[in-house]
């Protein structure tokens, strides 16, 4: 009979050294390489959201170093309207709408209400929707770490967008924004973490997955 208890032991001490390169190469990254990292991801975002007639997305607000660069949802909401995630004292998250800029906004950049919520992330002020309100979106934008060929995802270890994935229907399709280097031959995973459908990294563009 397989230990389990030595068999997460692994997996997490797996991801925790792949983690830290991930996050040690990212620290590595120029300004000049972050802004065309994130001017590719944007372009290859909007491709998928333009072959929608509008659909519901939810999305999140890059921080620091995070793929996508921090205009991805002025840039996202001019084309569909978009949730974004609310950290909640246990980690899982709740939805708020971000209002979409009118043409003026979009030119002089992101002007909608958003707040510095827990660990720095920037959060819509408006009402919150629920955590179920993203099983509504049609199109899903989720960071991460890493991305493995099955679909596989790593985060940063707070399980929080292993809790939203697992609410969301077989309609929506769901695409881990990484930078190059971050799709990977193989994610340890455990029981809970959730795989997506594909993953658009700078250099690649979309690469879609098989599950």
């Amino acid at each position: 009979m397989p230990d389990l208890t030595r068999d997460a032991e692994r997996s997490r001490a797996e991801k925790t050294a792949l983690r830290n390169r991930l996050l040690t190469s990212r620290r590595a990254l120029t300004p000049s390489a972050l802004t065309s990292a994130a001017v590719a991801i944007q372009d290859q975002a909007l491709s998928l959201v333009r072959r929608e007639d509008r659909p519901l997305l939810a999305a999140y607000v890059p921080v620091g170093r995070e793929p996508g660069g921090a205009d991805l949802v002025v840039s996202l909401s001019a084309h569909a309207p978009v949730l974004l995630p609310v950290l909640l004292p246990d980690n899982d998250l709740d939805w708020a709408a971000y209002p979409s800029p009118t043409p003026s906004r979009l030119a002089t950049g992101p002007r909608e209400p958003l707040v510095t919520g827990p660990r720095g992330l920037l959060e819509p002020a408006g009402p919150r929707l629920g955590v179920t309100a993203v099983a509504r979106a049609r199109l899903v934008f989720v960071p991460a770490l890493a991305v493995d060929r099955r679909g596989m995802r790593m985060g940063r270890g707070g399980g929080s967008y292993d809790r939203a994935l697992a609410r969301l229907t077989g309609d929506t399709f769901v695409v881990a924004l990484l930078h190059d280097g971050e799709l990977v031959d193989h994610v340890p995973a455990e029981p809970h973490d959730r795989p997506v459908h594909a993953a658009i990294t700078p250099g690649a563009g979309l690469t879609v997955f098989g599950n």
